[in-house]
């Protein structure tokens, strides 16, 4: 199963299903822009009544209609209108080929990916709080915990009902992102994401957040994972073997295009610059995934 930071382990890809299956783009709704006056239809003039003559001459247009203004200010009860929470877009390059971007300054959408124990939750937190721009952390774990009866336990297995809940919480974290990144929030969300599930994992979340989505591999070495996945307790924690097959899986992301960061040797602080280091290059040359 696609976790967090725990999860048991879900069947590959079924054959017959590209690599990029399931990458769709969003969808474009023809018709005029959003909040576009179209204006009332033009009205012929009315017939001359008996006994005197048609009038001669151009007939004068009707006065515009008036086009929408700004949105509304808060009302009495101090609601204020949010703009549409569309798909995000690539990031745009930086202007000049010798400008390097800072990522701290810019407004993101970054999907980390890794193992139970690579320390997903932990660069996710920091990484959102030291960020020179407002910068929310979505974490997959905590929105499907938000179910408490008929919770999806990761020490009971991959069954249809667990599935359902996982595809139900990256929904709703995805919509969460773009809700906040319509509102120039950045938004940092993590997942263990697996490379023979594409359909389910990188496709799905691109599809819920947008094709500007940043995705990152964060894969310490397995000694590291078995060693993080020892301190947990609850059913956050799983066996060494389930840790071992979810690593051996995750290896799979090597030589596909993304960035993988090696954070056996570094601690928290360093692998979030590290992360940033990494974002400033794929906004410079955004990647094709």
């Amino acid at each position: 199963m696609q976790h967090a930071v725990g999860s048991p382990l879900p069947p590959p890809q079924q054959p017959g299903q590209g690599p990029h299956a399931g990458w769709a783009s969003a969808a474009h709704h023809p018709g005029p822009h959003p909040g576009t006056s179209q204006g009332p239809a033009p009205v012929p003039p009315p017939p001359p009544a008996p006994g005197f003559p048609a009038p001669s001459g151009p007939v004068p247009a009707a006065p515009p209609h008036p086009v929408a203004g700004p949105p509304a200010a808060p009302d009495a009860t101090g609601h204020v209108p949010l703009p549409p929470g569309g798909p995000v877009g690539v990031p745009a390059a930086a202007p000049a080929p010798a400008a390097v971007p800072d990522p701290t300054a810019t407004t993101l959408a970054v999907l980390l990916i890794g193992p139970a124990g690579a320390g997903k939750t932990s660069v996710a937190k920091y990484w959102a709080d030291h960020r020179r721009v407002p910068t929310a952390h979505i974490s997959l774990d905590d929105v499907r915990e938000w179910v408490r009866s008929g919770f999806a336990d990761p020490q009971s297995g991959w069954n249809d009902n667990s599935e359902a809940q996982y595809r139900l919480a990256r929904r709703t974290c995805g919509f969460a992102a773009r809700n906040f990144l319509a509102n120039g929030i950045s938004c940092i969300l993590d997942d263990a994401v697996f490379p023979d599930r594409p359909v389910v994992g990188l496709g799905g979340w691109k599809r819920h957040v947008g094709p500007g989505l940043l995705p990152v591999v964060l894969l310490p070495g397995l000694d590291i994972v078995l060693e993080r996945n020892a301190e947990r307790s609850g059913n956050r924690r799983l066996t060494d073997e389930e840790v071992a097959r979810i690593h051996g899986r995750m290896a799979g992301w090597y030589g596909s295009g993304l960035p993988i960061i090696d954070n056996s040797q570094l601690d928290v602080p360093a692998t979030a610059r590290v992360l940033d280091e990494v974002l400033a290059r794929a906004i410079a040359s955004p990647p094709s995934w």
